[in-house]
């Protein structure tokens, strides 16, 4: 039935005018909508209704029951250590490079192994893409 569907279209309209009306998106109303670019103003971020305390000693969104409260901030002491350092800068492979293998802590020696061998893997497939 589609198949007619097209067919009739296609007898009926030519290529320029299929074209304009296949590519027209059009909602419940069945009526394209019709604005200016950037959506509603509507559509803008909404003023939170939440105090500046409870954003200071809260996680704010940080609840994933159904039922509960949001998380409370605690002091850095409650916190462990590797926790501070998850941002800290790690060494490029050109920087792991320049150094000599065998005075390398173990992570940093673990970090050149995966990033060389991700350097080696890329280029072999470029190699590989080329033939």
């Amino acid at each position: 039935m589609a198949m007619n569907h097209v067919r009739s279209v296609r007898s009926i309209l030519s290529t320029k005018d299929a074209v304009t009306v296949a590519c027209q998106r059009t909602f419940a109303t069945g009526k394209a909508k019709k604005g200016g670019k950037g959506g509603a103003a509507a559509d803008g971020p909404k003023a939170s209704s939440l105090s500046k305390e409870v954003k200071a000693s809260t996680v704010v969104g940080g609840n994933i029951l159904k039922e509960g409260t949001d998380p409370k901030i605690l002091p850095d002491s409650e916190y462990p250590d590797w926790l501070w350092h998850l941002l800290d800068k790690r060494p490029a492979l050109s920087e792991l490079r320049r150094k000599d293998i065998g005075t390398l802590p173990y992570e940093d020696l673990k970090r050149y192994v995966k990033l060389d061998n991700r350097a080696r893997i890329k280029e072999n497939n470029s190699l590989k893409a080329k033939n």
